[in-house]
């Protein structure tokens, strides 16, 4: 999981495109991919790591829900106020 979560990272993506060839598709040969320094953390903190991210997507996921719950609501009462269903005192 930690490994998935470097990869996708700024620093990670980097790496796997310095190892790359090919100037318009990228291809990652096995060689050199097994020859990459790749520094990790001990599994227990790589565990640590990847549950804090993993919170975080949930998380995030919650708040993209939210917001487009919050969006719709906006809409309905943007429209009750604009056609004069709903008027303000």
């Amino acid at each position: 999981m930690f490994l998935a979560y470097y990869l996708r990272s700024k620093s990670g993506r980097e790496m796997m495109k310095s190892l790359a060839q090919g100037s318009t598709r990228y291809n990652l040969s096995k060689q050199a991919l097994l020859k990459s320094p790749l520094l990790l953390p001990r599994m227990p903190e790589q565990k640590a790591i990847a549950a804090l991210l993993s919170d975080m997507d949930a998380e995030l996921a919650a708040l993209e829900q939210r917001l487009a719950k919050t969006r719709v609501l906006k809409q309905g009462m943007m429209q009750e106020l604009l056609t004069g269903r709903t008027r303000l005192l």
